[in-house]
């Protein structure tokens, strides 16, 4: 470790991991209630389950950013943080916030909970992904802006490079997108439209931002590829995730009464929006194939690769799958929406968590050359866990949603929504037995932290 401020990313990375496998315990109790509807009803109905599964994936996702920007900037601006203190504190009232928040969910009615909160007074709540508490999305807010305040006057102080700054762009797009969940216009298509201004312009253009920088931050020190050489494809990449990525927000107005011309626009740019994509597979293998130095800590590079790759596969394939207009006319709303939501949040987001974590863990743990051989071994098995029932489970639920169009949208011979469901009972039996072989992998993975060091 090299800035002694570094660890304060620790409790980030520590508190994303928990997070993740509160995550996925969720999402495995949806599973059983696909199949089961009446498990743990009335204590905890499917609406609830699903707002705590969306909303954990979330909070780890911004806890594992922080952690990872908290551990790069140092090394990056050649200076310790700006106020170590401020990033600890900014830990503990968002842990807080976040926990409560869970509780909230669970134990307080939904509809109470918007009296409790507040939101008769701004009405902010009951919209998907967005369903925090006015409270929580304040502190939200300011535990944001004290992130972005920390980190920017981190740079300001010491060196910029090419990843600091994409960083921090990604990191205000972040924070200035968030304000629109805040605004609920009375009529409902004005509010789907802005309220996608926060989800998409997150998910596939600000946060891919967070996602190059972190992966090229990676790179550089497993690979020893000179700062310029990976400097070219980051610019690169990232240019056309930002042109693709904005406009391609126009495939969310699709048919729900936003102007015609939006079908044009959102069909060309989610056309180009897999490139990006396919270019960092080339960029993270390229980087590999030409490194100058054998780190030790091979599996750190391996996750680096495998998130490409998983990247491309989820919000690159997976996106276009549906993201034209005539085809995303009969898929929208299916399964096939939540394939692709899968696999691209594990695979963009989650993995390069992962990839951080591997690199940055065994520094802060006094291992500066990694892990030993047998805990990477461990590592590598969790990953290949994780990675198959990842892919096993968007292909069960992309096979659900080509039955869904087939027994709902084509033909005439079509059938009720819960006689569809009824049909692919089995494919959502598949879907679980994945969904635990994940679990299985996140479990393999936290045990790769206890394997002891060898002599």
């Amino acid at each position: 470790m090299k800035f002694e401020s570094q660890s304060v990313a620790k409790p980030y990375f520590i508190f994303a991991l928990i997070l993740l496998a509160g995550e996925i315990l969720f999402g495995i109790l949806m599973g059983i209630q696909y199949l089961w509807g009446d498990f743990l009803f009335p204590l905890i109905p499917f609406n609830v389950l699903r707002m705590v599964h969306t909303n954990l994936l979330i909070v780890l996702l911004l806890f594992g950013f922080m952690g990872a920007t908290y551990y790069l900037i140092p090394e990056e601006a050649e200076r310790e943080l700006w106020s170590p203190k401020l990033a600890i504190i900014t830990f503990w009232v968002f842990a807080a916030a976040g926990v409560l928040t869970i509780l909230g969910y669970l134990f307080v009615p939904y509809a109470q909970l918007t009296e409790l909160t507040f939101n008769n007074f701004l009405p902010t709540m009951g919209r998907e992904f967005l369903e925090q508490p006015l409270p929580t999305k304040v502190g939200i807010v300011l535990v944001v802006v004290s992130y972005i305040l920390n980190v920017s006057m981190t740079v300001l102080k010491g060196r910029r490079t090419v990843i600091t700054t994409v960083l921090l762009t990604g990191l205000f797009g972040l924070a200035a997108f968030f304000l629109f969940a805040f605004y609920v216009p009375d009529n409902l298509i004005a509010d789907k439209f802005f309220w996608w201004f926060t989800v998409h312009l997150w998910v596939e253009a600000t946060w891919e931002l967070i996602l190059g920088a972190i992966l090229a931050f990676v790179l550089i020190k497993v690979t020893g590829v000179d700062r310029e050489h990976i400097d070219k494809w980051l610019y690169l990449i990232i240019a056309m995730t930002m042109v693709s990525g904005i406009l391609g927000t126009g495939h969310h107005f699709f048919y729900m009464g936003a102007p015609e011309y939006w079908l044009w626009i959102g069909s060309i740019s989610s056309a180009v929006e897999p490139l990006p994509f396919f270019l960092m597979i080339l960029f993270a293998y390229n980087m590999a194939k030409e490194r100058k130095i054998k780190h030790d800590n091979e599996v750190a590079l391996t996750w680096a690769k495998s998130t490409a790759v998983m990247a491309f596969l989820g919000a690159g394939v997976w996106g276009f799958f549906h993201t034209l207009a005539p085809v995303n006319m009969y898929t929208h709303g299916t399964q096939l929406t939540a394939a692709h939501g899968h696999l691209s949040f594990y695979g963009a987001y989650v993995m390069i968590i992962f990839t951080m974590i591997s690199y940055a863990m065994p520094i802060l743990r006094g291992r500066p050359h990694g892990n030993c051989k047998k805990a990477q071994d461990r590592e590598l098995l969790s990953m290949k866990l994780l990675n198959t029932g990842m892919i096993g489970l968007t292909l069960a639920l992309t096979a659900a949603g080509i039955s869904q169009i087939m027994d709902q949208r084509v033909g005439t011979d079509l059938v009720s929504f819960m006689e569809s469901q009824e049909s692919i009972a089995t494919i959502y039996t598949i879907r679980l037995g994945f969904g635990l072989m994940v679990f299985g992998g996140l479990i393999t993975y936290f045990s790769s932290f206890f394997v002891k060091e060898e002599a």
